[in-house]
């Protein structure tokens, strides 16, 4: 089965955009696992918050992956159909997204997951980002 990138692969300096994108390729590939669909446009999801970080919509987002663009090609596009976040905006993003499951709202979704894919023993598993990269078996 074949995963999106990693959550911890940045496209100028923003972390998950890169993973957004290899999702909406692997969608319009009707190649993306179907519980990755079910949770593409989910209100709350990781997709969610960084189209609203950018200010721009999925849809729109979407457009400019069917076209065939590059992740920075699109992210350059976000920055000028939504905004450009400054280097102060763009640290905060990447610490808000890289602690997303440790010892905050999500943590118990977080043990649940790891739950359901037999990671509970895993200690090392403290954010999504990490689970992210076990589940998908980037990491051991």
């Amino acid at each position: 089965m074949k995963f999106p990138k990693s959550a911890y692969v940045k496209t100028e300096g923003i972390l998950f955009f890169a993973r957004m994108l290899d999702k909406m390729r692997m969608l319009l590939a009707n190649e993306l696992p179907e519980e990755y669909v079910v949770k593409m446009k989910t209100k709350g999801c990781y997709n969610s918050r960084c189209l609203k970080f950018l200010r721009v919509s999925y849809d729109n987002v979407l457009e400019q992956v069917r076209q065939g663009k590059n992740d920075e090609d699109i992210l350059n596009w976000c920055f000028e159909n939504g905004r450009q976040p400054d280097e102060e905006e763009i640290f905060v993003w990447n610490q808000f997204m890289e602690k997303k499951g440790w010892r905050d709202e999500e943590s118990k979704q977080l043990e649940d997951y790891k739950a359901e894919s037999g990671l509970s023993h895993r200690t090392d598993i403290v954010t999504f980002f990490d689970y992210y990269d076990v589940d998908e078996g980037r990491k051991p």
